[in-house]
């Protein structure tokens, strides 16, 4: 499972030294690395068909309990397989879409480090291994969703799409590591035997909101969900990759996977029932008003994981069967779909409904799988779109409480806008009479259609053969969220009842509103009216306003003037030094211990005070300078008297090279003010004086403070046992706290990265000047 993972980033590094030769002809080999992954799970089918649940655990930090865990049951074989199998129809396809763009080896670099972190998210066991995938994915998704970069809304939509993943991604990790110290583990399999100590938490609650706000922005739920029709901007291939099979489901699969850990509570079911119903009645509705292709897929496709999430948030049997098999029925249509929409716009320009008419004439094999699709989408009988919406219609109907009906109407509601959607997409611009400006439109090359083809026919013969599919599918990802075996078992015909009538009045019904329906400007201007209510203008005017905040702040504290750097900074550890000091109580004077001073004691002090004296009196910047450097001696002086000389070297050290620095710029300063105003030299006394009198108290209160020696002695112990080390601080900067400087070298590698791209961009520029 790791070498999968870790295929695509190796894979992608390759492009590096051999992304020219991969615009060639030897572009064929890229669909081979999923292909090759998609083989490998589905070789491991009849193992988890039969049971079995396969793990990896590679030490990485075992000290805090963070390794390579890696596990695949049911539930992450499902996505591995869509992950690995839809990416092998996409990269084809993308083959022939990106063929002649000028970085198409970059796009299908950052395509494979996508798909790795989706196989990451996928298969991890440890909570902080997916959240690290999580996280990738996001930054892959920036790039992939802003790849024309030359275009301010494509920049735009990359920005907006991080932010709000990126702001739901932080929520996550204090969720992820808030249920690591409750439970104890962050091994996800280990977790589930604590159910009981988490729902019955006081911060489950909390806990609660985190993990969703985490799975609602990643998977474009209300009122998070304006982040996915602006990522339409991304290439086609991009759309039919991500935002179809995989980065928007990785919010559904993370509700899912942590259902059977912290599953199953009101709080836990209600907040998934209504953030779902809310979205997938919501987007559904929003998409019939839209006219341009990608535009009716990205809202349909919300509307899809509204209704996973509303399935989750039922969390009966006949619920959680429906989640398994319509995460795989919305895969194979909605992909297929984007490809149709790329595949249109490719060749006609335009993705306008309205423009669009007839095109079957020329294309007859892209109809053939939009048809297929759109069925599918539709829910006809002897496609597998059929099965997941009869499933839906069993899991309303089978709750035995009052909301059952309603629950029903609204699912039923939802379907009637996805039917209609779908032939908006899938049938309106194939049928008609064909425009005469779309008629030197060709067939592409086989590369781009028949993936979608190949989608759309498995989607129908999945739909005739749904018991083996089930079985094969969708029977152990359905018991994996479940946490119990749900005894799935997939059928064509379930008799005259109630669930047929619904699904046949669904798809008349929808093909009604399709036939009716006329989407145009008045339409979208009316939708329009509302923009100022939307939570995305609301959400935007909100982080507007808070960039304008900053930017004031910025302003009125950042003017340019270092000696108000320095005043401001000083004035406010003044009033936290304050506040500690108010609140720790009384300070207490050991002055008996003033005896004990000696006379080179006093007399270094002596020269210190002096030294202050002169450097506040002086109107020579030399002489202050010079009594700056005996202050810094003076107190080189005292670490030494007190059994401190390594720290009485640095300070000296330092000090000396101080000293030379000014020494050395003093004739390229401005002339020494002579004089200030009266207020400006009693403001600096009083802060001075005030910073200076909290640091002596403080100080004082340290020396008549119980101190504990246990960090101190496990350093000095353990010093030279665990790191062969004899110097304490030397031990403790590069062994126990090699993180941090790990770190800091990684913060500079990083700024010289940047300060080399930015004197490598100057130099091109110059060069083209």
């Amino acid at each position: 499972m790791f070498l999968t993972v870790v295929l695509g980033l190796v894979a992608s590094l390759l492009f590096v030294p051999f992304g020219k030769f991969l615009k060639s002809k030897w572009s064929v080999l890229i669909p081979l690395v999923p292909a090759f992954i998609f083989a490998y799970y589905v070789l491991l089918v009849p193992g988890i068909v039969a049971g079995e649940k396969l793990q990896q655990q590679i030490p990485w930090v075992p000290s805090v309990g963070v390794n390579l865990d890696f596990r695949l049951d049911g539930l992450s074989m499902l996505f591995a397989l869509i992950i690995s199998g839809i990416g092998t129809a996409i990269f084809v396809y993308g083959r022939s879409y990106m063929k002649g763009y000028r970085y198409f080896d970059r796009f299908f670099a950052f395509l494979l480090v996508f798909m790795s972190a989706m196989l990451g998210v996928v298969l991890a066991d440890n909570v902080l291994l997916l959240f690290i995938f999580w996280e990738l994915t996001s930054i892959s998704s920036f790039f992939l969703i802003g790849f024309n970069a030359d275009s301010g809304a494509s920049r735009r939509s990359a920005l907006q799409a991080l932010a709000v993943t990126g702001l739901g991604g932080l929520f996550l990790l204090v969720g992820m590591i808030l249920l690591g110290d409750i439970t104890g583990t962050f091994v996800i399999s280990e977790m589930v035997q604590h159910k009981e100590m988490i729902v019955q938490h006081e911060r489950y609650p909390l806990l609660v909101l985190f993990v969703l706000l985490g799975a609602f922005t990643k998977s474009a739920h209300f009122p998070f969900h304006f982040w996915l029709p602006g990522a339409m901007k991304a290439p086609t291939p991009v759309s039919a990759y991500l935002h179809s099979a995989t980065m928007v489901k990785a919010g559904i699969y993370l509700m899912a996977r942590f259902t059977p850990v912290m599953g199953g509570t009101d709080i836990w079911n209600y907040s998934l029932m209504i953030i779902g119903g809310i979205t997938m009645l919501y987007a559904a509705v929003h998409s019939l008003f839209r006219t341009d292709m990608k535009g009716i897929l990205a809202y349909s496709t919300i509307s899809g994981l509204g209704i996973l999430t509303f399935l989750l948030g039922l969390g009966t049997r006949e619920a959680i069967i429906p989640v398994s098999v319509f995460i795989l029925v919305h895969a194979l249509y909605k992909a297929t779909l984007f490809m149709i929409t790329g595949i249109v716009d490719h060749e006609t320009k335009t993705r306008d409904i309205i423009r669009l008419a007839g095109l079957r004439k020329v294309m007859m094999p892209v109809f053939v799988a939009a048809l297929l699709a759109a069925l599918s989408s539709a829910g006809l009988p002897l496609t597998y779109g059929f099965i997941g919406k009869d499933l839906i219609y069993e899991a309303t109907l089978a709750l035995d409480n009052n909301l059952a009906p309603w629950l029903t109407a609204l699912a039923v509601a939802t379907n009637i806008a996805l039917v209609a959607a779908g032939f908006m997409v899938g049938v309106k611009p194939f049928t008609g009479a064909l425009p005469a400006e779309l008629s030197k439109v060709h067939l592409p090359s086989p590369g781009m259609w028949l993936p979608p083809l190949m989608l759309g026919v498995l989607g129908l013969i999945f739909g005739m053969m749904p018991g083996v599919v089930g079985e094969l599918f969708n029977l152990q990802s359905a018991n994996s969220i479940f946490g119990d075996d749900t005894e799935l078992k997939l059928k064509i015909w379930h008799g005259f009842n109630l669930v047929l009538y619904l699904s046949i009045a669904t798809l008349v019904a929808g093909t009604g509103v399709y036939l009716l329906n006329k989407p145009g400007e008045r339409t979208l201007a009316f939708t329009n009216r509302f923009e100022s209510v939307s939570p995305g203008f609301i959400i935007t005017r909100m982080a507007d306003s808070l960039l304008e905040f900053a930017r004031w702040t910025t302003n009125r504290l950042h003017d340019g003037y270092l000696r108000n750097y320095i005043l401001k900074i000083v004035m406010f550890a003044i009033v936290l030094l304050a506040m500690k000091v108010w609140m720790s109580g009384p300070v207490y004077v050991d002055y008996l211990s003033l005896q004990t001073l000696t006379i080179y004691e006093i007399a270094i002090i002596v020269i210190l005070l002096g030294a202050v004296y002169l450097v506040v009196t002086t109107s020579s910047r030399l002489t202050a300078v010079v009594s700056t450097s005996v202050i810094g001696y003076a107190i080189c002086l005292l670490f030494v008297i007190y059994s401190a000389p390594d720290l009485a070297m640095t300070q000296f050290s330092i000090d000396t090279l101080t000293t030379i620095l000014f020494v050395l710029v003093l004739y390229r300063l401005p002339g020494f003010m002579k004089s200030a105003r009266n207020i400006i030299v009693l403001r600096d006394v009083v802060v001075s004086l005030c910073f200076g009198a909290l640091l002596s108290i403080i100080s004082l209160k340290v020396l008549v403070e119980d101190y504990v020696k246990d960090i101190s002695a496990f350093y000095g112990e353990n010093a030279y046992v665990l790191a062969k080390g004899k110097n304490v601080v030397n031990v403790i900067l590069v062994d126990f706290r090699g993180m941090d400087t790990m770190f800091e070298t990684v913060v500079l590698g990083v700024a010289a990265l940047g300060v080399y791209s930015l004197l490598k961009l100057r130099l091109k520029s110059s060069e083209k000047e």
